[in-house]
């Protein structure tokens, strides 16, 4: 009875089972040309919005005029402070554009696709959500307004930093590191994802291995910021890294109902500093190396396990291989913990994490209904435009709530590890 049972299950569940993994891929190239569509007549009827355009390309054209002196490139909206990679990705735009805007809203409308695409395989690969879940990544209008009609660097950022997930996914760590400097070059918003990242890289990498990945991440800011770093690099450093920029209360959309003030304070600044760094840390004890007894007994087992300096240097931990869920939670996890923690959130800022939201909410044991309302209330509070107390208030409200959502949740089984994939396969077939 037990083998005619066993032959049951397998005779209807086997055949569905391709099938069900082959919808959420015909879904996914659904909403890409469904959303290529969209965007094809947002861009056709919907009023380009002028914002940063002129100051880019005033900053590219002191740029290729020669000037190196970042305290000197300046555009209509203030002076240029973002790394160098963002001239020459804005250089090459408008040298294919002439600088014209339409042009380049069909390029950003492409860029958009390129980035759905990455994060569509992501999502896939993972497996965490349901297939038609994926379609709620096509379904913010504030993105697509910062896509093709906005025209903002973080587009770009955003889209060389899921290229980069897509290849440390895949266990491309060094190229993956390349691409995720490059990112930076563009907007250092990307930043928040390294901590997890050099958290993943602990688990999957010798220590030589993480040493030359980060040799080959600083090289390219060596390498692209070299023109201004040769002739004017105090100037070009303190512009281009400037960390301790004060954003402008008014465009807060996470902390307007805080006093201005208040806001612009250092005491302010340095609280939420605190809590992301503590938020971080708790996070990789508890949840991210739960399953290797917390972060600190990983480290000390690094050291513990080696016979020799050599062995330390060159030889990885014994389980190395992280699944795809893992990398993807800990990356999207720990940038969402900064968004938390960040002092100004501008408009533009929601591409930082978006296409993180339904992957976050499906990493929470909610119902699916409070994880839609979820989803839709964040949006909303994106779509209030000027911001209000009562949005801001209510946007880091969700925020937390989807925060402690995570933190409630089990933890992922973090490997991909061979020896348990054979050892169910042969209970399997014993039964």
């Amino acid at each position: 009875m037990a083998r005619t049972r066993v032959v049951r299950e397998s005779s209807t569940s086997s055949p569905g089972q391709p099938a069900d993994r082959r919808r959420p891929l015909h879904f996914a190239a659904f909403l890409l040309l469904a959303d290529a569509a969209l965007v094809a007549l947002i861009i056709a009827f919907v009023p380009y919005t002028k914002i940063d355009w002129d100051a880019y390309m005033s900053q590219v054209d002191a740029f290729r005029e020669g000037e190196r002196d970042y305290t000197k490139i300046e555009g209509d909206t203030g002076p240029l402070v973002y790394p160098a990679g963002f001239l020459y990705v804005y250089s090459a735009i408008k040298f294919l554009t002439a600088g014209q805007v339409f042009p380049a809203q069909i390029l950003f409308g492409v860029l958009y696709i390129v980035n759905l695409s990455l994060v569509l395989l992501l999502y896939v690969k993972s497996e965490v959500l349901p297939w038609w879940a994926l379609g709620l990544l096509c379904l913010s209008k504030r993105v697509h307004s910062i896509f093709v009609l906005r025209l903002f660097n973080d587009c770009v950022a955003m889209t060389l930093l899921h290229a980069a997930m897509v290849l440390i996914v895949y266990h491309k760590w060094y190229l993956g590191l390349i691409i995720f400097s490059g990112a930076v070059s563009v907007k250092m918003n990307v930043l928040l994802f390294a901590p997890s990242l050099f958290l993943l890289m602990l688990k999957a990498m010798s220590i030589k291995g993480i040493f030359v990945a980060l040799l080959g991440a600083a090289g390219v800011q060596v390498l692209l910021g070299l023109p201004f770093l040769l002739s004017h690099p105090v100037e070009y450093i303190s512009r281009a890294f400037n960390l301790g920029r004060v954003f402008i209360h008014f465009w807060s959309v996470n902390f307007k109902f805080v006093p201005e003030k208040l806001f612009v304070s250092k005491e302010l600044a340095v609280t939420l500093l605190v809590f992301h760094l503590t938020a971080l840390m708790v996070f990789a004890h508890y949840k991210w190396f739960k399953h290797e007894g917390g972060l600190l007994r990983f480290v000390h087992s690094r050291f513990k396990d080696a016979t020799s300096v050599q062995q330390l240097i060159s030889c990885k931990p014994i389980r190395s291989n992280l699944s795809k869920e893992h990398i993807v939670t800990v990356m999207f996890v720990g940038n969402f913990i900064g968004i938390v923690c960040a002092r100004s959130l501008h408009y533009q800022f929601y591409s930082w994490y978006f296409y993180s939201v339904p992957f976050l909410l499906w990493r929470t044991q909610f119902p699916t209904l409070v994880r839609i309302i979820l989803f839709v209330g964040v949006e909303l509070c994106w779509n209030v435009y000027p911001s209000t107390a009562y949005s801001s208030l209510l946007l880091l409200f969700l925020h937390i709530f989807i925060l402690f959502g995570i933190w409630s949740s089990p933890a992922e089984y973090p490997y991909v590890d061979k020896k348990d994939k054979t050892n169910s396969n042969k209970m399997a077939k014993t039964m």
